[in-house]
């Protein structure tokens, strides 16, 4: 696992659920196709409400609305309460980790989303002690030390402590829930 991550942030506000992060109508594509795999990435965050002001300020768009892009510019999420909340949409950590997310830096998630994104090994999520969404802004630079529980704006050079990420981090290292039942003895190799 790498224990150091860093990126562009992308900063929602709180309760993005599971249909804002990948629209039911997108689930037909198949994550196991490398084809159809990118397309997740394509619409991942395309539920997010841009009439509702569900876009960062400035209403900075995930993609290029231009382009024909399946990787976002951005890296790392920071978003407020609930994060992941709704259905039990397993395609939600696949859709951003496809878009080229790496880590989700929220106050606290929807349960299932936070298991989905573990056993999948998809992206780290990370529970802030502060609220950050007020402090960060969509293009910061940022830096994530898993070890320390930091989060650095190199940007403004703001430092912020997160929650360990506890018990899970073997999980997240073997590569997911199977890998590590594989690992530890738990299924046959």
């Amino acid at each position: 696992m790498q224990t150091l991550l860093t990126g562009r942030a992308y900063v929602l506000g709180d309760n993005v659920d599971t249909d804002q992060i990948i629209p039911a109508e997108y689930l037909t594509y198949n994550p196991a196709i490398p084809a159809e795999f990118k397309m997740f990435g394509k619409f991942a965050l395309s539920g997010v409400p841009k009439a509702q002001g569900g876009l960062p300020k400035g209403r900075v768009p995930f993609h290029d609305p231009a382009g024909d892009e399946f990787v976002s510019p951005y890296q790392i999420i920071v978003a407020g309460r609930n994060f992941g909340c709704g259905s039990s949409r397993e395609h939600a950590p696949i859709a951003l980790a496809a878009a080229g997310i790496t880590c989700v830096i929220a106050e606290f998630y929807a349960r299932i989303f936070y298991r989905n994104s573990i056993n999948g090994a998809y992206l780290v999520p990370i529970e802030s002690e502060k609220r950050l969404i007020n402090q960060v802004c969509t293009g910061d630079e940022l830096r994530v030390d898993l070890v320390a529980s930091t989060l650095t704006n190199t940007t403004t050079g703001d430092a912020w402590a997160l929650k360990s990420l506890g018990e899970v981090v073997p999980i997240i290292e073997a590569g997911g829930i199977f890998a590590y039942a594989k690992k530890v003895g738990m299924l046959p190799a």
